[in-house]
């Protein structure tokens, strides 16, 4: 696979998109333990400045839980895999809610686990989470009951398991609109979409990205990937995302 090289491109032409997770933050056991440095901060402000604006983050997130990560920068954010959107910065943002069969599902599958000790429930309005990456033993039983409450849901609904736990979806909540949705407005319509991420639920994203000659890049897969260039590491995200944001500068991020 061909090195991957931001700088040959003209940042006038890039529209870039950035899972938080595993690909701008080492995962961390539990999901509140993970935050942005202060170098992170200022590569992103960075960034979204040398782009016009053109940055946002795709996350499974929700835009709450980004913005108080984050604080005191505000970026274009689509949190919920797409089902929350703050299209600009300063912009109100949407939100969405909790439907009552995937609140008693919760409620069932957290009285089921809650001794279990290392397993988190994430509760993120229509998504789901379950956290199985402090209890590893425990994920068998957790998608086994998971699957077996699946129907208790609307049809609407999948289940995605991903590196460390899975998640209650609703099926229209994908990376690949929110992406679209963002490159239909100012500043990234007519640019060429790149996307970073590093997990199962980023595979729609680098798909559409494909489709549309954008650049995917998908950080330390573990297995078959549709994204078309690969990095090992959180550090080798930050350093492309170093030369970004200070592209005259030849210090990378440590």
């Amino acid at each position: 696979m061909e090195t991957l090289d931001l700088t040959s491109v003209a940042r006038a032409d890039l529209a870039l998109f950035l899972d938080i997770d595993g690909t701008l933050i080492e995962h961390q056991s539990h999901p509140t333990g993970a935050k942005p440095d202060s170098e992170l901060l200022d590569l992103l402000q960075g960034a979204h400045r040398q782009l016009g604006g053109a940055l946002a983050l795709v996350t499974g997130r929700s835009i709450e839980m980004v913005d108080a990560m984050f604080e005191p920068l505000e970026l274009p954010v689509a949190g919920i895999y797409g089902l929350e959107h703050r299209l600009r910065p300063g912009e109100p943002a949407t939100y969405a809610a909790e439907p009552p069969d995937l609140a008693a599902v919760a409620d069932a599958l957290h009285q089921e686990f809650h001794t279990v000790e290392g397993i988190y429930f994430e509760r993120k309005g229509p998504v789901l989470a379950v956290h199985t990456r402090a209890a590893p033993a425990a994920f068998a039983s957790v998608k086994q009951a998971a699957e077996a409450a699946l129907s208790r849901l609307s049809e609407g609904y999948r289940i995605v398991a991903g590196n460390a736990g899975l998640e209650f979806v609703p099926i229209d909540a994908l990376k690949s609109a929110a992406i679209h949705r963002f490159l239909g407005i100012a500043p990234f319509a007519g640019r060429r979409p790149v996307f970073f991420g590093d997990d199962i639920s980023d595979e729609s994203g680098f798909e559409f990205v494909n489709a549309h000659g954008g650049i995917s890049v998908r950080v330390a897969p573990k297995g078959t990937t549709a994204a078309s260039f690969v990095v090992n590491t959180v550090a080798e995200v930050r350093r492309l995302l170093h030369a970004i944001a200070y592209p005259k500068s030849p210090t990378s991020p440590r």
